[in-house]
């Protein structure tokens, strides 16, 4: 009785366990508990997203600017490319101011205001294929504005203006420029071209033809003739106009030179 009674008081030798009868017995932890947890940095993300708009606010009079340097320029470029055979030392200079709006433009919104400052070679490309964008984005839209008063020389400024502004743009804007100029996109830009300059060379003829209307020959034909109309009375001195002499009363009507009135005195 004694050992019975004392049997789970003193328990036996202990028998070891096996690895797999311990790693059973292990705790198993959830995927989803976390032994630290950080809370988000909810204050510092506000923080920035606000400084971040602050700042776009602060530069958006800025972009207004830069957007209409392009737009000025753009027009600027189109009416010199257009009159140009008018007036050429005048249209000329009209062409570079519209250039330099136009690069002004691009600096103030590629470089000042980008977040991040691009490397040298990319402000010399962007340059110069800015320039060649504000030329083919001139002649296409001055093309448009005036092929009815001048259509022969609008049916070629605007497919040049189509292709020089495609090519122009992805050279700026695309990594990989190359392969959209001479891939699929540039051949679909290059039947379109084509298409355009047969057709406005078949209209060019009609448009030329059409009586009226407001043309930029009739505008030099009229300066030209009224700078003749003026050289000729520009002297300042009028000549005097012969007025009929009255027949004085000692005349006798008889005696005037063409007077017969059958009479022999």
């Amino acid at each position: 009785m004694h050992g019975a009674g004392l049997g789970p008081l003193f328990p036996g030798p202990s028998v070891p366990k096996s690895p797999i009868e311990l790693t059973r017995e292990r705790p198993v932890l959830s995927s989803s508990s976390t032994f630290v947890t950080t809370p988000p940095p909810t204050q510092p993300a506000h923080s920035h997203r606000r400084s971040t708009k602050r700042r776009e606010g602060a530069s958006l009079p800025w972009r207004y600017l830069g957007y209409v340097g392009y737009y000025v320029g753009a027009g600027l470029i189109s009416g010199a490319v257009v009159h140009h055979p008018m007036d050429p030392a005048r249209y000329s200079m009209i062409a570079g101011s519209g250039v330099l709006v136009f690069l002004v433009a691009t600096v103030l919104n590629d470089f000042i205001l980008a977040s991040e400052k691009p490397a040298l070679s990319r402000v010399l490309r962007v340059l110069g294929t800015s320039t060649m964008l504000s030329f083919g984005l001139g002649m296409l839209s001055g093309g448009m504005q005036h092929f009815a008063d001048l259509p022969y020389r609008c049916a070629v400024l605007i497919p040049l203006g189509i292709v020089l502004s495609f090519v122009a743009y992805f050279l700026k804007e695309d990594k990989t420029p190359w392969r959209r100029i001479f891939g699929l996109m540039g051949l679909a830009v290059l039947i379109v071209t084509a298409i355009t300059f047969a057709g406005l060379r078949h209209i060019a003829p009609t448009m030329a033809e059409q009586p009226g209307g407001h043309t930029h020959s009739d505008v030099v034909t009229e300066k030209d003739s009224g700078e003749g109309h003026d050289g000729g009375q520009g002297s300042g001195t009028v000549k005097p106009t012969s007025k009929p002499t009255a027949p004085t009363k000692d005349t006798d009507p008889s005696e005037e030179p063409g007077h017969d009135d059958g009479h022999q005195h």
